[in-house]
């Protein structure tokens, strides 16, 4: 650019620059080229990862002589430049549903997706919510030594609540478990007096302090869960904080120690009156150790309480919507704000506040949230952790009727209802080897025990399709030949056998001297193309372009085409030199239906006139056109000079272009479709004819009784008009005269008797009676002036003049 402005300095800056634009915005309206093409890709591999529009086409003669980066378009572009579909390798994006895999609650439950970089796929995942669910509720209680007299009330809890359930599940299991803390210092008294009875100083017998103990089973005999919690006794400890996660997260995985049931609804009901301790709080007892998630029961103890910390609330999520557990969270009024912000970090609970765990409010908080969970519906999708950063994931909801729509989730579902999840998954790149991988996405509705698994199977590198063609040096599998056979592969333009004699005979057309068309140089006895700014230069010789064909609006082809060998190839629709014409003629159709009016063509979408008389958008307007009578003048004239004779109606189809007949009377045709005219011959004879176009051919008839007027009659008339115009003329003389005889007005002269006898519009003109001064000098010598006063009254109004 530097070199080339002062070159042109008297072009002005400003145009320079909008030539400029108008390059750029040509290149980047064309056929892709700003979405595939680019100087950086050299491979499929880099091809494919420019988006899943992409293509690259591996046929071995494809633009003979041009940049490998030239391989990489738009499908439909390739396919214009000559490049068959057998011949590309391009992204594929699928996705199946095995419908082999039956659930009552969750569909589909299997579906496999094949995806590349920048593609996504989109399915439906249906959750129906059941009627009535088996329910399994496990009891975990802080029994730490304030709990005391809530773990009394808990004792006629089981029978009432089963009794209390029956109107919403008809098979209701209970189990039991107890939690304090790690049993390590600084949580608990290490005085040895103190780790078996942590109650020695009020004289009160107590458990030792444990981190979890699973206590029951699932048991649908609700006298034994009863049984169970007579038997408890209360521990404690020496902080405030409790290890409520620690216990849950067990609770959840040891699933065949609890009992869970796989058809059932799992509520885990945690019942405290104080905070828990969170992930990093057992650094304070040395312990540093992540925990594994795993579960660590032996004998009905949890061994991992002074090995591992406590779980964070991410991984406390993650294994509750594993094992499809709902939580509820009973506390006391005093940590109801703290278990509030907790609930918000792990979806699919429930927080209820009392003031005592007495019996009926348990039964109700139960039930309550039972039905609230129920109500509402939501899915958590999750990604493998070694591809999470390699995907992303959408999920809206579609509620059924009567519900709202929240985030993830529907509220106020009622039963037999189904709620739709639309879920788009897509990927972003490859992994750093850029080979295939295969990850799996679960899909599940928090608290059911149904999900779906998605199987994404990703594409990240080129297969080459049958021919095992690519032209991709950076990978070993893109080998093979034409014919199938396992040598290397050459690339698109690499060496071929060198002529003996001159070695740069092939690079040069026939009868030309010049090697490659001036636009390439060659090595090896082949053209190697200059690239040029306006586009790709290839052929053997160098000889074609893509930018040597028509411009229209400043882009090439339109920008509704690809040029291939010099010549526009225009998309679907359109048509001509630069693709500027459309196919359709809809744009020519007059408001009547008719094309151009039936007066032109249509070209390139305008209508073009047949006569030049006519113009407008449909050749509807004609200034200088004849009336639609006087149009057929001609015709009519034509055919009274033949006598109106059938016979030599024949030697006027070179003036009438039109249908021609003769009847007696031609206003029975009176109507919308027949125009009424009429035609005076040289005899003065008038003769009425019809005319039509609405049949599709323009009809003409001709009355044969033509209307005339004698000689005789014409003479007649004219006296009858001279006399009577003679008549007006006296009459018009006579009411003058009469007019002014009436004002007094004699026509012989304007006195009689001397006296004249003004009208009332003269009397305006009389004067007044002042009197009036004139005076009369005459100069005499200076000593001797003389002056006359004469004193002339004025006529009284009313008097005559007298001569």
């Amino acid at each position: 650019m530097t070199s080339w402005l002062p070159a042109h300095g008297s072009v002005p800056l400003c145009l320079l620059l909008c030539c400029l634009v108008v390059a750029v915005c040509a290149e980047a309206s064309g056929a892709g080229p700003s979405e595939c093409r680019s100087p950086s890709v050299t491979s499929c591999t880099d091809c494919l990862r420019r988006g899943p529009k992409c293509a690259w086409c591996f046929k071995e003669d494809f633009l003979d002589g041009a940049g490998l980066s030239h391989r990489c378009d738009l499908p439909e572009n390739l396919r214009k430049r000559g490049c068959g579909a057998e011949y590309m390798e391009q992204s594929e994006i699928k996705v199946e549903v095995n419908a082999t895999i039956s659930s009552t609650q969750v569909s589909p439950g299997d579906i496999s997706i094949n995806l590349r970089p920048g593609s996504e796929a989109n399915f439906i995942v249906a959750v129906k919510q059941l009627e009535r669910y088996p329910v399994d509720l496990y009891y975990l209680v802080d029994v730490s030594a304030s709990m005391q007299e809530n773990l009394d009330h808990l004792k006629t809890v089981g029978v009432a609540l089963s009794l209390r359930m029956t109107d919403y599940s008809s098979d209701l299991w209970l189990g039991f478990g107890s939690f304090v803390d790690k049993p390590v210092s600084p949580y608990i008294n290490v005085h040895p007096s103190k780790i078996n009875n942590p109650c020695s100083d009020y004289e009160i017998r107590c458990r030792p302090a444990h981190g979890f103990h699973h206590v029951l089973s699932m048991t649908g005999n609700t006298s034994e869960f009863t049984r169970v919690i007579k038997r408890q006794r209360i521990s404690g400890n020496m902080d405030t904080p409790e290890g409520g996660l620690d216990a849950m997260l067990q609770a959840a995985v040891c699933q065949r120690a609890i009992g869970w049931r796989p058809d059932a609804k799992r509520l885990l009901l945690l019942m405290t009156d104080q905070p828990s301790h969170l992930a990093l709080d057992s650094r304070l007892a040395g312990i540093v150790v992540p925990h594994d998630g795993l579960c660590h029961l032996e004998n009905n103890v949890y061994t991992g309480s002074t090995m591992m910390d406590h779980p964070s609330l991410g991984q406390l999520f993650d294994k509750l919507l594993e094992n499809h557990i709902y939580s509820i969270f009973a506390v006391e009024k005093q940590q109801f704000l703290w278990y509030k912000e907790l609930v918000h970090l792990l979806p699919g609970s429930y927080l209820g506040r009392l003031g005592l765990f007495q019996a009926p409010n348990l039964i109700e908080l139960v039930v309550d949230a039972y039905k609230r969970l129920l109500s509402e519906v939501a899915v958590s999708v999750s990604v493998e952790d070694k591809a999470v950063s390699r995907y992303w994931i959408s999920v809206s909801p579609l509620c059924p009727e009567g519900s709202t729509a929240k985030d993830q989730s529907c509220s106020g579902v009622k039963p037999d209802q189904t709620v739709y999840f639309n879920i788009t998954v897509g990927q972003r790149s490859c992994p750093e080897d850029g080979k295939d991988e295969d990850i799996t996405v679960m899909v599940r509705p928090v608290g059911y025990n149904e999900s779906t698994v998605v199987r994404i199977h990703s594409k990240c590198h080129c297969n080459c399709g049958p021919k095992a063609h690519c032209h991709d040096d950076n990978q070993s599998s893109c080998r093979g030949s034409q014919d199938g056979t396992n040598q290397e592969q050459r690339p698109s333009y690499g060496l071929i056998k060198d002529s003996i004699s001159d070695p740069n005979k092939n690079c040069r057309a026939d009868g030309s001297d010049v090697e490659c068309s001036g636009r390439g140089v060659c090595e090896c006895g082949r053209c190697l193309c200059e690239q040029s700014r306006l586009g790709t230069v290839y052929g053997k010789y160098c000889h074609i372009d893509d930018f040597a064909c028509p411009y229209k609006g400043g882009l090439l082809c339109g920008g509704r085409g690809v040029c291939v060998s010099g010549e526009c190839v225009c998309e679907d629709g359109w048509t001509g030199d630069s693709c500027g014409c459309p196919v359709s003629t809809a744009t020519c159709r007059s408001p009547n239906g008719l094309l151009c009016s039936g007066r032109g063509r249509c070209v390139c979408g305008k209508c073009v006139c047949d006569d030049p008389q006519h113009s407008g958008d449909f050749c509807e307007r004609c200034p200088a056109c004849q009336s639609t009578c006087q149009s057929y003048w001609k015709c009519v004239d034509c055919h009274l000079s033949h006598g109106l004779a059938p016979k030599e109606a024949a030697q006027c189809n070179n003036t009438c272009a039109l249908l021609v007949g003769y009847m007696d009377d031609v206003s029975g045709l009176a109507g919308e479709m027949w125009i009424q005219c009429m035609y005076i011959s040289n005899d003065s004879c008038r003769y009425r004819f019809q005319t039509s176009s609405k049949s599709g051919q323009t009809q003409l008839h001709i009355s044969t009784r033509p209307e005339c007027l004698s000689s005789s009659r014409l003479v007649g008339t004219f006296l009858s008009v001279c006399a009577l115009t003679v008549l007006c003329g006296l009459v018009v003389v006579a009411m003058s005269r009469l007019l002014l005889q009436k004002r007094g007005w004699s026509p012989e002269g304007a006195a009689e008797d001397g006296v004249y006898h003004g009208t009332g519009k003269d009397l305006s003109y009389i004067p007044t009676t002042n009197e009036k001064t004139v005076t009369y000098r005459r100069d005499r010598p200076p000593d001797h002036p003389v002056e006359m006063h004469i004193q002339v009254p004025k006529m009284p109004l009313g008097d005559s003049w007298q001569c």
